[in-house]
Protein backbone atom coordinates (compact mmCIF):
# COMPACT_ATOMS: atom_id res chain seq x y z
CA UNK A 1 0.00 0.00 0.00
CA UNK A 2 1.57 3.59 -1.40
CA UNK A 3 2.49 5.85 2.11
CA UNK A 4 0.06 9.26 1.55
CA UNK A 5 1.38 12.06 3.80
CA UNK A 6 -1.95 14.93 4.58
CA UNK A 7 -0.40 18.13 4.60
CA UNK A 8 -2.36 21.08 5.64
CA UNK A 9 0.32 23.69 7.01
CA UNK A 10 3.87 24.25 6.05
CA UNK A 11 3.79 20.42 4.35
CA UNK A 12 1.81 22.09 1.73
CA UNK A 13 4.67 24.10 0.38
CA UNK A 14 7.58 22.97 2.29
CA UNK A 15 7.94 18.90 2.79
CA UNK A 16 11.02 18.19 2.92
CA UNK A 17 11.14 15.62 0.34
CA UNK A 18 9.89 15.27 -2.97
CA UNK A 19 6.49 13.43 -3.64
CA UNK A 20 6.14 11.19 -7.17
CA UNK A 21 2.01 12.49 -6.91
CA UNK A 22 0.45 15.14 -5.08
CA UNK A 23 -3.18 16.36 -5.47
CA UNK A 24 -5.41 18.56 -3.13
CA UNK A 25 -7.27 16.76 -1.17
CA UNK A 26 -9.94 16.74 1.97
CA UNK A 27 -10.08 15.32 5.57
CA UNK A 28 -13.16 14.79 6.91
CA UNK A 29 -13.69 15.36 11.25
CA UNK A 30 -10.96 18.07 11.37
CA UNK A 31 -9.84 21.78 10.86
CA UNK A 32 -6.77 23.28 10.51
CA UNK A 33 -5.95 26.02 13.22
CA UNK A 34 -3.63 27.52 15.26
CA UNK A 35 -4.01 25.81 17.74
CA UNK A 36 -0.31 24.90 18.99
CA UNK A 37 2.40 26.67 20.80
CA UNK A 38 5.43 26.85 19.16
CA UNK A 39 8.94 26.63 21.40
CA UNK A 40 10.81 25.26 18.29
CA UNK A 41 10.74 26.23 14.77
CA UNK A 42 8.12 29.26 15.07
CA UNK A 43 8.98 30.15 18.56
CA UNK A 44 11.33 29.66 21.89
CA UNK A 45 10.12 28.39 25.46
CA UNK A 46 10.35 31.94 26.23
CA UNK A 47 8.56 33.31 23.62
CA UNK A 48 6.02 30.56 22.06
CA UNK A 49 4.89 31.38 18.57
CA UNK A 50 1.62 29.58 16.77
CA UNK A 51 1.64 26.92 14.68
CA UNK A 52 -0.97 25.01 12.60
CA UNK A 53 -2.29 21.58 13.87
CA UNK A 54 -5.23 19.21 12.91
CA UNK A 55 -7.79 20.21 15.15
CA UNK A 56 -10.54 17.27 15.78
CA UNK A 57 -14.13 18.53 14.76
CA UNK A 58 -16.88 16.47 13.91
CA UNK A 59 -18.36 19.24 11.79
CA UNK A 60 -15.17 20.29 10.20
CA UNK A 61 -13.24 19.43 7.31
CA UNK A 62 -9.80 20.32 5.96
CA UNK A 63 -8.82 20.69 2.65
CA UNK A 64 -4.91 20.22 2.18
CA UNK A 65 -2.68 18.01 0.02
CA UNK A 66 -2.16 14.56 0.05
CA UNK A 67 1.74 13.93 -0.79
CA UNK A 68 2.04 10.31 -2.45
CA UNK A 69 6.07 8.96 -1.04
CA UNK A 70 7.87 7.38 -3.28
CA UNK A 71 7.82 3.61 -2.41
CA UNK A 72 12.08 3.60 -2.25
CA UNK A 73 12.04 6.31 0.20
CA UNK A 74 8.96 5.43 2.29
CA UNK A 75 11.47 4.50 5.29
CA UNK A 76 13.38 7.88 5.25
CA UNK A 77 10.38 10.09 4.69
CA UNK A 78 8.94 8.50 7.69
CA UNK A 79 11.77 8.82 10.05
CA UNK A 80 12.57 12.97 8.71
CA UNK A 81 8.44 13.72 9.54
CA UNK A 82 8.91 12.29 12.66
CA UNK A 83 11.85 14.11 13.40
CA UNK A 84 10.12 17.38 11.98
CA UNK A 85 6.36 16.65 13.47
CA UNK A 86 7.29 14.87 16.71
CA UNK A 87 9.64 17.28 17.79
CA UNK A 88 8.04 17.96 21.26
CA UNK A 89 5.25 15.22 21.34
CA UNK A 90 2.29 17.80 20.67
CA UNK A 91 1.02 16.14 17.26
CA UNK A 92 0.35 12.80 17.71
CA UNK A 93 0.68 10.43 14.02
CA UNK A 94 -2.01 8.67 13.18
CA UNK A 95 -4.02 7.48 10.19
CA UNK A 96 -7.02 8.98 8.36
CA UNK A 97 -8.65 8.59 4.86
CA UNK A 98 -8.35 11.73 3.06
CA UNK A 99 -10.26 11.90 -0.59
CA UNK A 100 -8.21 13.23 -3.35
CA UNK A 101 -10.70 16.17 -4.84
CA UNK A 102 -9.48 15.41 -8.54
CA UNK A 103 -10.30 11.43 -8.92
CA UNK A 104 -12.51 11.54 -6.10
CA UNK A 105 -10.63 8.35 -4.82
CA UNK A 106 -10.10 8.27 -0.53
CA UNK A 107 -6.86 7.11 0.58
CA UNK A 108 -5.03 6.40 3.95
CA UNK A 109 -2.89 9.00 4.80
CA UNK A 110 -0.53 9.74 7.64
CA UNK A 111 -1.52 12.42 9.41
CA UNK A 112 -0.32 14.97 12.49
CA UNK A 113 -2.87 15.80 14.31
CA UNK A 114 -2.42 17.72 17.89
CA UNK A 115 -3.02 16.18 21.52
CA UNK A 116 -5.34 18.12 22.80
CA UNK A 117 -3.90 16.78 26.79
CA UNK A 118 -0.24 18.70 25.66
CA UNK A 119 1.05 21.83 27.22
CA UNK A 120 1.45 23.24 23.99
CA UNK A 121 -2.47 22.79 22.97
CA UNK A 122 -4.16 26.45 23.05
CA UNK A 123 -6.73 25.55 20.83
CA UNK A 124 -10.13 28.49 21.26
CA UNK A 125 -7.52 31.68 21.16
CA UNK A 126 -9.27 35.09 19.61
CA UNK A 127 -8.13 35.55 15.96
CA UNK A 128 -6.89 38.78 17.56
CA UNK A 129 -4.92 37.13 19.64
CA UNK A 130 -3.31 34.88 17.83
CA UNK A 131 -2.59 37.37 15.24
CA UNK A 132 -0.56 39.33 18.13
CA UNK A 133 1.54 36.65 19.27
CA UNK A 134 2.16 35.19 15.24
CA UNK A 135 3.38 39.01 14.19
CA UNK A 136 6.24 39.10 17.54
CA UNK A 137 7.36 35.46 17.13
CA UNK A 138 10.43 33.93 15.80
CA UNK A 139 11.77 30.89 16.32
CA UNK A 140 15.03 27.91 14.28
CA UNK A 141 12.97 28.19 11.58
CA UNK A 142 12.68 31.85 11.17
CA UNK A 143 9.67 34.17 11.88
CA UNK A 144 6.46 32.79 13.24
CA UNK A 145 4.41 35.76 10.18
CA UNK A 146 6.58 33.94 7.12
CA UNK A 147 5.09 30.70 8.22
CA UNK A 148 1.46 32.47 8.33
CA UNK A 149 2.08 34.04 4.99
CA UNK A 150 3.76 31.35 3.25
CA UNK A 151 1.02 28.94 4.05
CA UNK A 152 -1.55 30.96 3.06
CA UNK A 153 -0.16 31.60 -0.29
CA UNK A 154 0.46 28.39 -0.88
CA UNK A 155 -3.22 27.59 -0.17
CA UNK A 156 -4.28 30.12 -2.16
CA UNK A 157 -2.23 28.64 -5.25
CA UNK A 158 -4.22 25.50 -4.86
CA UNK A 159 -7.32 27.32 -4.98
CA UNK A 160 -8.16 26.68 -1.15
CA UNK A 161 -9.68 29.08 0.53
CA UNK A 162 -9.25 30.05 4.46
CA UNK A 163 -11.10 32.81 5.37
CA UNK A 164 -9.61 32.75 9.44
CA UNK A 165 -5.78 32.54 7.79
CA UNK A 166 -6.70 35.03 5.51
CA UNK A 167 -7.74 37.39 7.97
CA UNK A 168 -4.70 36.38 9.78
CA UNK A 169 -2.46 36.77 7.63
CA UNK A 170 -3.35 40.42 6.64
CA UNK A 171 -4.10 41.82 10.50
CA UNK A 172 -0.25 40.32 10.89
CA UNK A 173 0.62 42.44 8.06
CA UNK A 174 -0.84 45.36 9.47
CA UNK A 175 0.60 44.95 12.59
CA UNK A 176 3.71 44.65 11.64
CA UNK A 177 3.82 46.88 9.10
CA UNK A 178 4.59 44.32 6.30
Amino acid sequence: MALWVFGYGSLVWNPGFTPVERQVAELPGFARSFCMRSIHHRGTPEAPGLVLALDADPGATCKGVALRVAEAEEDAVTAYLRERELISSAYLEEHHPVRLIGSGATVAARCFVVDRNHAQYCGGLALEEQAGIIARAAGGRGPNDAYLHQTVAHLSELGIGDADLEWLSARVRHLTGG
